[in-house]
């Protein structure tokens, strides 16, 4: 049976958000074809039909992926995005480092799930991957300036050193608290509370301790 245009297309983007998450969830090498094809109930010819390699369907599948939604910087285009600054990096910061984030990363942040893996997978998922991360700064820029400055104006140099530094040492935990989950749940809670507390009030731990001193 002949598979309509719209059909085709609606075949073609479910591969691709299945690999997504797939990908995010096993990593680049831990997911093959037929783990693919069996989520999204199509055979293997149905795959090459619209990719001509896994290769290339990774690539737009990573691309894909940094498309994912975080609470906070999807509610800049609501009412509620004329909130303070500290009080919307405090909710990005506190949805980012989430256990239900770290626990679930296949409906997350593709840098912190896939970076290893893109570092390995040569120059083309290089660039794919680069294009992404660009991505994700330019939509934590704009998370970080005030309401009236996010629609008139590019981040300035200095509001992007600042976003690239919180959203690095962002990617950095959550990694690391994936990495301890298992083994030591302790630990892998305690980075996550310390980076929440420490990216929007630096020095506080520290200031707790002396005045407990």
């Amino acid at each position: 049976m002949k598979v309509s245009k719209a059909q085709a297309a609606e075949n073609r983007a479910g591969i691709v958000d299945a690999a997504a998450r797939l990908y995010r969830e096993h990593g680049l090498a831990g997911v093959g074809v037929a783990d693919i094809t069996r989520d999204v109930g199509l055979t293997h010819g149905g795959l090459y039909r619209h990719f001509e390699s896994k290769d290339a369907l990774a690539r737009e599948a990573c691309l894909r992926a940094f498309d994912w939604t975080i609470t906070p910087l999807e509610a800049l285009d609501t009412p509620r995005a004329d909130a303070g600054p500290e009080q919307l990096l405090q909710s990005l910061v506190d949805s980012y480092l989430s256990t239900t984030h770290r626990d679930h990363p296949g409906n997350g942040c593709p840098a912190a799930a896939l970076a290893v893996d893109a570092a390995r997978a040569g120059p083309e998922m290089s660039a794919v991957f680069a294009q992404g991360v660009e991505q994700n700064i330019q939509r934590f820029a704009r998370a970080l300036m005030s309401a009236s400055a996010r629609d008139q104006r590019p981040a300035t140099p200095e509001e992007r050193a600042r976003t690239i530094t919180m959203l690095s040492s962002m990617v950095g935990a959550l990694v690391l608290a994936r990495a301890t989950a298992a083994g030591n749940p302790a630990l892998s809670e305690e980075i996550l509370t310390t980076l929440r507390t420490q990216l929007v009030h630096p020095g506080a731990a520290a200031t707790q301790d002396s005045a407990q001193d």
